[in-house]
């Protein structure tokens, strides 16, 4: 059957991480970055006022605090820190020549080796990085790196973790895979750079690149209504890693997935299910000159203050989010062959898993107490 074609968006500019909201939530009040960062955007300061007056990400105060599942959480949060010294530096002094292809090959095998579900390399564009840096030791500095080449990958978030979303396990699966992605993207980067090329690693609180963009364009997936790297094994339940560099790589096959768009378009489960009703209902609408999906930012990071998690529950509900299973993937397999199916998709996953699907219980092991 005849597919039909999407078109695939491409950004006119490049995104200010100092407007994303883990970069507002670390201004100050009272410091001369906080007086300045709001003089430039003034829009921005009554909804960060409105989550400053909540408890907070991992807070013991916020609505879901759990002591295990929190302070786990942080203590892998505070491991990634002690990787941001390394996540670049100086390459050795003998550039060892490569095979494009061949190196390639052998860096996305030691990848999977290393138990990433997808690997892509793309050459880089200017969208793909921010425009200016907006957390670090380097905010305020020009984002963008002589870097001709991105190696892109994704980590599997655990199913069982995720369901229980919104609660305490999501936050610590996410900071479990948000170390796994930094560990492989650093040992990649580490590798280039001892062959002689630059290479950076961009891992969670330290990215100078806008992950689900290079990823799109790696092949890896689309970019959903819930405005996350939407993958065709395991649709947003992913994070992603990658590494820039100026090391000659053959790139990727060049991938679209328009189905995934179209179920999209269709599905509205995320949204359905958003606590905070922060995923539109409506169809992609051209923003900044580029027809997308645009969550509200402030909402959603404003529900993750009042409950201390990073909620999830669009990607637990997700029906592209099932395991990665023969059952599922002949869904898959029908949904992107078959557009006639696709609502009819939409209205089975509604019958087996509901429209809106309680929160899967705890699992024993990560409750603190009895109760």
């Amino acid at each position: 059957m005849k597919k039909r074609k999407i078109k695939r968006e491409i950004p006119r500019g490049q995104i200010n991480e100092k407007t994303i909201m883990f970069s507002r939530n670390l201004l100050e009040p009272g410091t001369e970055r906080y007086k300045k960062y709001y003089n430039e955007f003034p829009e921005h300061e009554g909804a960060d006022n409105n989550f400053r007056s909540k408890p907070g990400l991992l807070d013991e105060g916020s609505a879901f605090y759990d002591p295990f599942t929190f302070n786990a959480s942080k203590s892998i949060f505070e491991s990634i820190i002690a990787f941001h010294d390394i996540v670049d530096g100086e390459p050795t002094e003998n550039k060892v020549e490569v095979d494009p292809e061949r190196l390639a090959s052998s860096i996305r095998k030691w990848i999977m080796k290393e138990g990433a579900v997808s690997v892509g390399i793309t050459e880089t564009r200017n969208y793909h990085w921010y425009s200016i840096v907006g957390r670090g030791k380097d905010f305020g500095q020009i984002a963008q790196l002589p870097h001709s080449h991105a190696i892109v990958f994704t980590v599997e978030m655990d199913k069982e973790m995720m369901d229980t979303a919104p609660y305490g396990p999501v936050v610590l699966e996410s900071a479990r895979q948000y170390m796994h992605a930094a560990v492989i993207a650093t040992e990649v980067a580490m590798h280039i750079r001892e062959l002689g090329y630059h290479a950076r690693a961009h891992i969670d609180g330290n990215y100078r690149v806008v992950c689900p963009l290079v990823a799109r364009d790696a092949g890896l997936g689309e970019i959903g209504r819930m405005g996350l790297l939407m993958t065709p094994e395991l649709g947003p339940r992913v994070r992603i890693g990658v590494v820039t560099t100026d090391l000659p790589l053959a790139v990727s096959e060049k991938k679209e997935f328009p189905d995934m768009i179209a179920f999209c378009r269709i599905c509205k489960k995320c949204a359905d299910v958003c606590p905070s009703k922060a995923i539109p209902h409506d169809d992609r609408r051209e923003i900044d000159g580029v027809k997308r999906w645009q969550i509200n930012q402030e909402a959603c990071y404003t529900f993750w203050c009042i409950v201390g998690t990073d909620c999830g529950k669009c990607m637990s509900d997700c029906p592209y989010s099932h395991p990665d299973n023969l059952f599922h993937n002949s869904i898959r397999f029908l949904i992107r062959n078959f557009p006639f199916l696709r609502r009819p998709a939409v209205k089975l996953d509604d019958l087996f898993y509901g429209r809106k699907p309680k929160s899967k219980p705890i699992p024993d092991w990560l409750k603190s107490s009895e109760k």
